[in-house]
């Protein structure tokens, strides 16, 4: 057995841009687990805005990650 990976890619990269990229590596890379910040307008945050999604963003993730996680054999 092994330990629970998590990976939190807002934090990893710094950058929204890259957020869903590394959602999908971590995907196919079999992790358990991701940490996304999130924030209705990132702009406006009052802290980590350049790192965080904006809803509309998060809430097309499982689409965008579902070709991956059946790849490793994971649930949709």
């Amino acid at each position: 057995a092994r330990a629970p990976i998590l990976l939190d890619p807002s934090q990893g990269c710094g950058r929204s841009s890259l957020v869903t990229e590394l959602c999908k590596g971590a995907a196919a890379m079999d992790a358990d687990g991701l940490l996304i910040e999130v924030h209705p307008n990132p702009a406006e945050a009052w802290s980590d805005g350049q790192q965080q999604v904006d809803f509309d963003v998060f809430s097309r993730l499982p689409e965008m990650l579902a070709p991956f996680l059946r790849a490793v054999g994971r649930p949709l």
